[in-house]
């Protein structure tokens, strides 16, 4: 067995924690549970939503890209922030938050971090806009102070991941569901073991010639194991396609064959190389 460097065992412990964490979690299926969704009926009222702490990792080398990196379900930025540090991607600032402690419907109404309701992930399930909406809007906000040179992007873990890429149809469009204006330019968009949320919709917020080029101009990474026993692959699988479909031309799709519901040093090396390549990174201290 060939001797790790110490930046190499920090990775190894990191990964091995996040698979720890990720196996207590139920399987997604289409089940879906009784009783209201949050938000759901005509007149529901508002919620308030209340984001955790923000972990900030600095870049060691020259600044030139800043990507928000979105924690899956039940998680928190802090974990995703020890990994992402260990990275050999020097140029990158990483900003990590965490979401809001609401109830989940598909937990039966019991409270965990979450980036917005969800009951399953048939395209004709109840789809939390408007949780949706306030954690792409607050991803707006934390890309919004950084310089006009830095290159942005979104991207995420399981829950994370379709929140990412909820955030890239709204850029797309140029506007969340509720109508309000997305302001910031994405120059790419990571997806691990996630989906994509409101996947019916899409087809409207690529209309018009503005918006077809966003979406055939943004690169895409979507990665997923054949071995998730949490979100199934089918998922991912079927999300690279509608995104393909609609006219997202800059997609790349990574599918790993023993890969459970966690990530490996294999797929974040793909990550690396993704993000060096699209961003043009210049990759020194």
């Amino acid at each position: 067995m060939p001797k790790q460097s110490t930046t190499e065992r920090e990775r190894e412990l990191c990964l091995r924690s996040t698979l720890y964490h990720l196996q207590q979690l139920p399987v997604i299926t289409n089940m879906s549970f009784s009783g209201p969704s949050i938000g759901t009926g005509g007149r529901a009222a508002r919620r308030a939503f209340e984001f955790g702490r923000t972990y900030v990792v600095k870049p060691k080398g020259k600044h030139q890209a800043t990507i928000v990196w979105l924690h899956g379900l039940g998680d928190n930025g802090s974990s995703w922030s020890q990994l992402l540090e260990t990275l050999p991607l020097p140029n990158i600032k990483w900003i990590c938050p965490t979401s809001p402690s609401q109830p989940l419907t598909l937990f039966g109404g019991f409270p965990t971090t979450a980036w917005f309701d969800v009951s399953d992930l048939s395209e004709d399930a109840h789809q939390d806009e408007e949780g949706m909406d306030a954690s792409a809007a607050h991803v707006l906000s934390l890309l919004s102070t950084e310089p006009p040179n830095i290159k942005l992007g979104v991207g995420g873990f399981s829950m994370g991941a379709a929140t990412a890429l909820y955030s890239a149809s709204c850029f797309t469009n140029g506007k969340f569901s509720n109508g309000n204006t997305y302001s910031t330019h994405l120059d790419a968009v990571v997806g691990l073991s996630g989906w994509l949320p409101c996947a019916k919709d899409l087809n409207k917020k690529v209309e018009g010639e503005e918006a077809a080029n966003r979406a055939s101009s943004l690169p895409i990474l979507l990665c997923h194991g054949k071995a998730d026993d949490v979100v199934r692959f089918r998922f991912g699988e079927k999300s690279a396609q509608k995104l393909s479909s609609t006219g997202f031309k800059n997609l790349t799709f990574k599918a790993y064959d023993s890969l459970g519901h966690y990530t490996i040093p294999e797929e974040m090396d793909e990550v690396c190389s993704w993000l060096t390549s699209k961003l043009e990174l210049e990759g020194k201290l």
